[in-house]
């Protein structure tokens, strides 16, 4: 007698190969990813920095980010502010990007640089920059060293 088993039934009874363990990481983030890390003023202050250049410092991010808040030249900012940024910074904002694959975040150096979903997220930020958050964009565009 011919062997007739389903085809549907030819299942791996391996408990590892799950289809979530079998797919690779995402080579795009899903759009809530994209508005997670983009979700908070200072993400976005920090995104803009990376519009400008793929590389900082932690200290000359978050200088740069009191500035933006404060409306003063990065010369003005005082230490107080700078910390208040740095902290936060280090222990919600750039973890998060860090996750999401945006940014990655070397402790030993305390260097910031994009990542491989850096270009997407930038991308969407300046897509939806001008029409949903022009204030904040017309003003982290605009020259704080004066």
């Amino acid at each position: 007698m011919a062997d007739e088993s389903d085809p549907d039934e030819d299942v791996s009874s391996d408990a590892s190969a799950s289809p979530e363990a079998q797919l690779p990481p995402p080579e795009v983030l899903e759009l809530d990813p994209v508005y997670e890390a983009l979700g908070h003023p200072r993400r976005r202050y920090l995104c803009y920095t990376l519009l400008e250049d793929a590389e900082w410092s932690l200290t000359d991010l978050a200088t740069k980010i009191a500035a933006w808040e404060h409306d003063v030249p990065e010369h003005a900012v005082t230490r107080d502010q700078r910390q208040e940024v740095y902290i936060s910074l280090y222990h919600a904002h750039i973890p998060k990007l860090a996750d999401e694959g945006v940014i990655t975040f070397d402790e030993a150096t305390e260097r910031i640089e994009t990542a491989e979903h850096a270009e997407q997220v930038l991308t969407a930020l300046e897509g939806m920059g001008a029409s949903l958050d022009v204030n904040q964009e017309v003003h982290a565009r605009s020259d704080m060293n004066e």
